[in-house]
């Protein structure tokens, strides 16, 4: 099998799963507890949230341990707007992940506005049109850091300036783009970002909302005393522990990283064009490093993922969220592709873990199914 969906998920690292190990079998308290057996699970978590914070240099009291990137969007988004009145608005764009547009349409109903960005062709939400989309009710704006389907990284920094100098809450879903790219929470100056763990070799089911100190918001999930009573639940101590470790290891590598699936990338667009094969490539650059959204043009998308499927290749039709979905995705709208090449869209998104002997099998098994052969 060649596994090339690593937007949608990655393989669990060896070492993560070595550092979660001890956590599921050994030291498996309830961190919340006063006896002797909770303390290696205490300081795991405090351990955890430290390296995490120093990993995006942010301070250890700002990271709030969730679910996932799912929660997190739907906490940063509701937690701000329930503190504010019916007819406020919240800014987002119309190629966010869907837990940031459910989550907006969910606003809606309860009597908020949301206003929604259109990218530019390429797949940029530019400042302009971030300014250019606030009104006198707006209080927070929501962009991500880089399109989960496109892999475009967003002007965040420039971004987040427009939204302060207009008194905005800015919050970035940084669901595809942590552990990819360096993200420095105080040189983007950004109130809140989400994080998913599954993304970057760690486990499922875990991850994180960097709240800045100093804005206020709701909690999310009533319950104990947990997280500073912000989010309740015991803690998921082992997944906590494989995120930071996960993190780390891949910040360690990003650079190392990058070349790789840049060079991965390069073997298969070259080997398409050398065949002289017609298809697009959605987005520019910068972009997420092995992310490919490549339009073929004529050709179906689901069609061209059961093919590459038959032949042991995993690939996706664009999000994760829409693989079952065989309209043109919400993004490729968004971006407004030529209709005669969208309809023939697949996501490449390559990890650290594949070759370039894989980029080769995946390029030809395309020229191969393209042509008929």
């Amino acid at each position: 099998m060649i596994y090339a969906d690593n937007a949608a998920t990655t393989k669990l690292d060896l070492d993560v799963f070595n550092e979660m190990r001890p956590f599921l079998l050994e030291d498996y308290s309830n961190a919340s507890q006063p006896y002797s057996f909770a303390k290696a699970s205490k300081k795991a978590l405090k351990n955890a949230r430290e390296s995490i914070a120093k990993c995006i240099n942010a301070e250890p009291n700002e990271i709030f341990f969730t679910s996932g990137g799912t929660e997190s969007d739907n906490w940063a988004l509701k937690g701000i707007m329930n503190l504010h009145k019916p007819n406020s608005v919240i800014i987002t764009s119309e190629f966010e992940h869907h837990a940031v547009l459910n989550s907006c349409k969910y606003l809606e109903s309860c009597g908020y506005k949301a206003k929604y960005i259109r990218p530019t062709k390429e797949g940029f939400i530019t400042p302009k049109s971030l300014k250019s989309a606030i009104s006198e009710n707006a209080v927070l704006s929501s962009v991500m850091m880089a399109n989960n389907e496109i892999g475009t990284i967003q002007p965040i920094k420039e971004l987040c300036a427009v939204a302060h100098e207009n008194g905005l809450i800015f919050h970035t879903d940084a669901v595809q783009a942590l552990g990819h790219i360096r993200v420095d929470v105080k040189d983007l100056n950004i109130d809140m970002l989400s994080c998913s763990a599954h993304k970057f070799n760690g486990p499922k089911g875990t991850g994180f909302l960097y709240i800045k100190n100093g804005v206020k918001i709701q909690p999310y999930i009533n319950g104990g005393a947990q997280e500073g009573g912000m989010r309740g639940g015991t803690e998921n101590i082992s997944a906590v522990v494989g995120m930071a470790k996960a993190l780390e290891k891949n910040i360690a590598a990003i650079a190392e990283n990058k070349e790789h699936l840049q060079k991965l990338e390069q073997t298969i667009v070259y080997l398409l064009s050398s065949a002289k094969i017609d298809y697009i490539r959605n987005g520019a650059q910068p972009q997420i490093s092995g992310n490919l959204s490549l339009s073929f043009k004529g050709a179906e998308g689901e069609m061209l993922l059961h093919r590459l499927d038959l032949r042991g290749i995993m690939v996706s039709t664009g999000s994760a969220c829409d693989s079952q979905n065989t309209q043109i995705s919400h993004v490729l709208k968004a971006i407004a592709a030529p209709n005669e090449y969208a309809k023939g869209t697949i996501r490449i998104s390559l990890g650290k873990d594949n070759t370039t002997d894989e980029a080769v099998k995946i390029a030809k098994a395309l020229i191969h199914i393209l042509k008929g052969k």
